[in-house]
């Protein structure tokens, strides 16, 4: 990884954010040159704090990807483009469609023009999400199952997915679409439970206090520590003969709700689970079992996920019991 990124040119968009933040730190430590981009909307999650720790050694840019002279400016010269910076609320994207429909979908289309005019030799990886299949039958999900998005996020994801294809194929931009499964871990917005349910039960627990869970809390997740994701788009941002490929970044394996959650308040020692009946809306944008299929990770960046459940929930608490100001 040293050798690849040392002295590289990296902006990475939602850099203040939990995938970007995590992501900008293992940059700022292999030598790479980062610039971090992040509009710091209002209970989004990007935080000021999630770059404490490598503050000298990256630049940040507050500012937005809707802003295309901005974009044509901030891509100029850069090596990589890890493009993260999203609306990422499904609950959000259902209240306030305009907003999603704004950032992934107009927001993509300016930072690929900026791409295609100021610098079409960038390498760009594209973060997507799992929630692009929907719910499908099949219980085990690769990268060839026809998405069947549920929600507006989605539905906008699978959009920017698209345009990063036409663009890599039409324009000869040098892009890769990772479709990452339900993420956690330290540096995300602990605030309120619409941008990551897990880090959220984690938050509850350790406030001791009830942790809702909708139904018999059976249904199946595929959950990845946020140090796997990091590898994932690393690797993938130094491999420059993969364009207009998708790949599933998740565990692998999928663990009932309920299991996870009981893992999260042994761990803590404190939060109680209480079983809820599924509020509507939630049920109808609800996937379903999702496990995802990571063989083509393996054969094409030599990816796997690592860490163990209980390993990564460990990490996760400790690190918001001492940071717990900075994020509560």
């Amino acid at each position: 990884m040293t050798d690849f990124y040392k002295g590289k040119k990296v902006l990475v968009t939602g850099g203040l954010g939990f995938l970007g933040s995590n992501l900008a730190c293992r940059l700022a430590g292999l030598g790479a040159k980062v610039t971090l981009l992040d509009c710091l909307l209002p209970g989004h999650g990007g935080n000021l704090f999630n770059m404490a720790d490598f503050k000298k050694s990256a630049r940040f840019v507050k500012g937005d990807i809707r802003n295309k002279p901005l974009m044509e400016r901030l891509v100029k010269g850069q090596d990589v483009l890890f493009n993260i910076g999203a609306q990422t609320s499904h609950t959000d994207s259902m209240k306030n469609p305009y907003l999603d429909v704004d950032i992934n979908t107009r927001g993509q289309i300016n930072l690929l023009e900026a791409c295609k005019k100021a610098n079409p030799g960038i390498r760009v990886v594209y973060c997507s999400s799992r929630a692009v299949y929907g719910s499908v039958s099949k219980r085990v999900i690769d990268e060839e199952t026809v998405p069947r998005p549920l929600d507006v996020y989605a539905t906008n994801k699978l959009a920017g997915e698209h345009y990063h294809r036409v663009y890599a194929k039409v324009f000869g931009l040098n892009a890769t679409i990772l479709r990452v499964a339900n993420g956690y871990g330290p540096r995300a917005q602990m605030k309120e439970p619409s941008f990551g349910i897990l880090n959220w039960f984690i938050r509850l627990a350790l406030d001791d206090a009830q942790i809702k869970i909708f139904g018999d809390g059976k249904q199946v997740r595929d959950y990845v520590y946020v140090d796997d994701i990091t590898d994932a788009f690393l690797k993938t941002g130094r491999n420059m003969k993969i364009p207009g490929e998708t790949l599933n970044i998740a565990s692998g394996r999928g663990l009932p709700l309920i299991t996870i959650v009981k893992e999260v308040v042994r761990l803590a020692g404190t939060g109680r689970i209480v079983h809820v009946p599924w509020p509507d809306t939630n049920k109808k944008i609800d996937v379903g079992d999702f496990v995802a299929e990571v063989s083509k990770a393996g054969r094409l960046i030599g990816w796997r996920a690592t860490t163990p459940l209980r390993d990564g929930l460990e990490e996760t608490i400790a690190f918001y019991r001492q940071n717990k100001k900075r994020y509560w």
